[in-house]
């Protein structure tokens, strides 16, 4: 059983969890730390079993008192089959459609205050746009994706745990777990790429960056499924690319001591597989390309630790070796657990991933700077009634919406 502690908390399951007890624990302190689900999601998801399956296991959670789906979708017809969809969720719940015109009208008027929200696109935007509406009348917000295939309700009651309980009193929790399905192990990008590349920049940098080992400290740095206080969320600048993980962890290190900063075991976890794709704007590769380019800027911003050319080729040199010291040992982790494994594929991958490192940052040189969406309080501060706003651009008049009215009036005094 593994007990272990680095530079962050972390929270194992070692098998004594008494679920039922956790969740009449969940239920009581919901009463005074309410806690609200964000679901990003693509019209094209919804009729998945993950999402079906989402929803029945959400439908047993007493604790979350609301949810907020934040949908991308092309029309009013698909947004209204994603609202009759959800009509079987059972919590308190609203659909923000966050290219719908009444929403894009709003961000248009922030444009006389100097900022354009219209020019962002992709699932920033919409966790962006969610934790808005969410942070109106919640403690905690919990995020996770709609794709899932193993979803249970043990998952938001792991990651709001440590949150809501005053006794551990966490601002920010953390998914991890271990990537297996079809008898394969996942989670290639994480493995073969994210702790190798900062393992490597570490070692460029002689281990003088507090920022990359706090990064190494996660276990699944690229998990979707995190959770953190409405107070940590409001300061959050939210990045709009692949980028994601990388820079919510990036705005966490930058916001919150460590010590309030955990991660927590779910288990085994399954969920849709990404392609590799054919160039740095498609599937695997465009996510390789927009965490290098996450981490080199924050890597700059927090350490002042500057990239050069030179530097790049040590990058790559190092991150090679270490990747493929790594696959000699999932490959003995696969033999040992009965698993497919193909080395040739996973080598083939790090060729790959390594290409990226250089093309990324032959172009991060030439432009460092990131598109991160402005956090929630410098938004307030230009336009004070902005939530109550989107609130009101809504189209569908849902359960929670008159609620979340009174609570964007109270918040206006």
């Amino acid at each position: 059983m593994d007990f272990s502690q680095d530079l962050i908390t972390t929270v194992q399951d070692l098998g004594s969890i008494d679920r039922k007890k956790v969740n009449r624990r969940l239920e009581d302190l919901a009463m005074e730390r309410p806690a609200t689900t964000v679901i990003p999601m693509l019209y094209s998801e919804l009729q998945s079993g993950s999402l079906i399956n989402i929803v029945e296991q959400l439908n047993t959670c007493n604790y979350i008192s609301s949810v907020v789906i934040a949908l991308t979708a092309k029309d009013e017809t698909e947004y209204k089959e994603t609202v009759d969809f959800f009509k079987r969720l059972t919590i308190p719940h609203i659909v923000v459609w966050c290219e719908s015109p009444n929403i894009q009208e709003v961000f248009y008027s922030l444009e006389d205050k100097g900022i354009d929200i219209n020019g962002y696109v992709g699932k920033g935007k919409a966790v962006w746009t969610a934790i808005g509406v969410a942070s109106l009348e919640s403690y905690a917000i919990l995020l996770h994706d709609a794709d899932i295939e193993s979803y249970t309700a043990d998952i938001p009651a792991r990651l709001l745990l440590p949150i809501l309980d005053p006794e551990m009193d966490f601002f920010f929790t953390k998914g991890y777990y271990a990537r297996i399905s079809d008898s394969k192990m996942y989670g290639r990008i994480t493995r073969l790429f994210v702790h190798p590349f900062i393992d490597a920049l570490s070692t460029v940098t002689d281990d003088r960056s507090a920022y990359l080992a706090y990064l190494r400290a996660f276990k699944y740095p690229l998990s979707g499924e995190f959770a953190m206080t409405t107070d940590l969320a409001m300061n959050v600048r939210i990045p709009t690319d692949w980028g994601l993980e990388i820079g919510v962890l990036s705005e966490i290190f930058r916001n919150s001591a460590l010590k309030r900063i955990c991660q927590v075991d779910l288990g085994v976890y399954s969920h849709r597989h990404r392609e590799l794709g054919d160039d740095v704007t498609q599937g695997l590769l465009k996510t390789v390309f927009d965490v290098v380019k996450t981490t080199m800027r924050t890597l700059t911003e927090n350490d002042g630790v500057q990239i050069t050319e030179a530097s790049l080729l040590s990058l790559q040199v190092f991150y090679r070796k270490i990747a493929q010291d790594d696959i000699r040992k999932y490959s003995a982790v696969s033999i040992a657990n009965d698993l497919e494994y193909h080395r040739y594929e996973e080598e083939s991958l790090v060729e790959s991933f390594a290409n990226v490192i250089q093309e990324c940052g032959t172009e991060y040189l030439k432009d460092p700077t990131a598109e991160q969406i402005p956090d929630w309080l410098r938004m307030i501060s230009a336009m004070s009634d902005l939530r109550g706003k989107m609130i009101e651009a809504i189209p569908m008049k849902e359960r929670l919406q008159e609620k979340l009215m009174d609570a964007a009036l109270m918040d206006l005094g």
